[in-house]
């Protein structure tokens, strides 16, 4: 398990993905070491809106090497299509879904 998180919050050495807001841009980082190139990955977050956020992760998690086995999320904001937006024809898996 690693974190993803908003800048200044991890401790080790970092790598970085930004992504645009409605409002404007933001930036997410992971641990350089955070898993070994090759391994697969399922990225999971609270929340799914405009995916931004997960699209960020899906690219961190490529540049390391890391294989998206797929996306999960507690609850998806389905009329934003973040599903749509998010690349390579990943999975998503949603617990709960507000249309």
């Amino acid at each position: 398990m690693t974190l993803i998180r908003k800048p200044g919050k991890l401790p080790a050495e970092t790598i970085s993905e930004s992504y645009e807001l409605e409002y404007g841009k933001n930036e997410i980082f992971m641990h350089k070491d955070a898993f070994k190139p090759g391994e697969r990955v399922l990225l999971l977050d609270d929340l799914l809106a405009t995916g931004g956020t997960m699209g960020a992760a899906i690219k961190l998690t490529e540049k390391l090497g890391g294989k998206v086995a797929g996306v999960a999320f507690l609850v998806e904001l389905c009329f934003l299509d973040g599903a749509k937006k998010l690349t390579g024809g990943h999975e998503v898996f949603s617990i709960i879904k507000r249309t």
